[in-house]
């Protein structure tokens, strides 16, 4: 089974847990018996107890790419997108990606969908069978149709010919207002959750008819220059040969702190405090001090490094504005190594912690405007400044100048204070180097 999944957008409707770099699927919010994952590792690991041997590639930007290998390792494929194009460009560049380095005969099938689903295995085992369905039926395209639940006006409709599992496909209509919704559902609508199967030989046919280009990495190459246009413009409503399957599982979209906290396991992630009074109060508190709520009815609280959320359900589906007029440092981001959490900023420093995983290490790199100085603060590792390697452990201080290449390797999980100093402090300050 061959699986992209999409993974873009900034995620801002969950502020302050989300940010440019870390998306809604980021989040650890989902309780397990270890702890805490996040969408992307819960899909993940549904994906892989459906079909262990499933390909999975996720077309991304490269700000994500990090927190992918930090959250899901090495092994999950991954095609990064040079900038955002909309999803034809992106599933374009995916399926050249399939072909041309992952090796993927043009003859088998894929399937494409949304990284951030709420949805149980059986999702997962109607994608395999959505799959396989493209091998027999005599369709380009088959699409998962959603039961819909309620007449929602966030998601556009498949109306299909009958009532049939799989059926070939009469209409699509675009997101409606609540009326009409209901009038589509009375006609045995179905959402259009953005799923669908295809051979790849024949999306890669499409794309090189309405994109000029050679192999992946020519699309790579040329990626900024091609239309913005989704995939249901540039190929779903051309398509003479498409069916859909029905599904009546579970399906939700949690893209507001409204539909997240629905499926939260119970009512508090990290330390909270509730009083007896209050009622449908969620908490998510990533912030290393209490947060005591008395008294409140129908609310989400957040706190983050990045600021504090306090709103009645239903408002926080309207957010967005105003986060997007809010100008800040990225406080809290995972990289490939490990993470990073802004402690303190002042106007010629910042002060970060660092915690690198056992057995990785920071690129190789140097700064020209800025000076830094790493305190040691747990476990074991080398430092490597201009090609001289050092031990370093705890209550160890290295300073690096201004110019000076430098990295540090964590030979167990190492904790690290690093403190930039500078007048101009920019995370464009930084040059790599190849690292030997």
């Amino acid at each position: 089974m061959n699986i992209v999944l999409l993974s873009g957008g900034s995620g801002k409707r969950l502020w302050p847990l989300s940010n440019d770099i870390r998306s809604k699927q980021f989040i650890k919010i989902f309780k397990t018996e270890d702890g805490y994952e996040s969408m992307v590792q819960r899909v993940y690991r549904q994906i892989k107890s459906i079909d262990s041997d499933a390909v999975v590639t996720i077309a991304t930007s490269k700000s994500q790419v990090s927190a992918i290998h930090n959250q899901l390792g090495d092994e999950v494929g991954i095609s990064i997108e040079p900038c955002r194009r909309d999803t034809f460009p992106a599933i374009a560049l995916a399926c050249a990606y399939l072909h041309d380095i992952q090796g993927v005969d043009e003859n088998e099938s894929v399937v494409v969908c949304p990284v951030d689903p709420y949805v149980d295995e059986d999702y997962f085992q109607a994608i395999k069978k959505l799959g396989d369905l493209v091998e027999i039926e005599d369709a380009n395209l088959v699409l998962m149709g959603i039961e819909p639940t309620y007449p929602s006006e966030k998601y556009g409709y498949i109306i299909p010919e009958n009532k049939n599992h799989v059926s070939s496909v009469s209409m699509f209509k675009e997101k409606p207002v609540k009326t009409v919704a209901e009038e589509y559902i009375l006609q045995g609508a179905l959402w259009n959750a953005g799923v669908f199967a295809f051979r790849l030989g024949h999306i890669l046919q499409r794309a090189h008819e309405l994109i000029h280009f050679k192999d992946y990495k020519d699309l790579f190459s040329k990626y900024e220059t091609l239309q913005k246009i989704s995939f249901d413009y540039a190929v779903v409503e051309h398509e003479e040969k498409i069916k859909v399957m029905r599904f009546a599982g579970q399906w939700k979209d949690l893209g507001t702190w409204n539909t997240l906290t629905e499926s939260m396991a119970g009512q508090a992630v990290g330390e909270a405090i509730f009083n007896e009074e209050c009622e449908n109060v969620h908490v998510v508190n990533e912030l290393n001090v209490p947060v005591l709520c008395m008294g409140l009815k129908d609310v989400v609280v957040s706190a983050s490094p990045e600021g504090i959320l306090v709103s009645d359900k239903d408002q926080s589906s309207y957010i967005k504005p105003f986060v997007d007029a809010i100008d800040q440092q990225i406080m809290f981001a995972e990289k490939s190594w490990g993470s990073f959490r802004v402690l303190d900023i002042e106007e010629n420093n910042m002060t970060i912690k660092v915690t690198l995983n056992s057995g990785h290490r920071m690129n190789y790199h140097s700064h020209e405007f800025r000076d830094e100085v790493w305190t040691i603060i747990y476990g074991e590792g080398r430092t490597v400044m201009d090609g001289v390697e050092q031990k370093v452990k705890a209550g160890d201080v290295v300073t690096m100048p201004a110019g000076c290449k430098h990295t540090i390797i964590a030979d167990t999980e190492l904790h690290v204070i690093e403190v930039q100093l500078g007048t101009e402090i920019s995370v464009h300050d930084k040059q790599k180097f190849e690292f030997n």
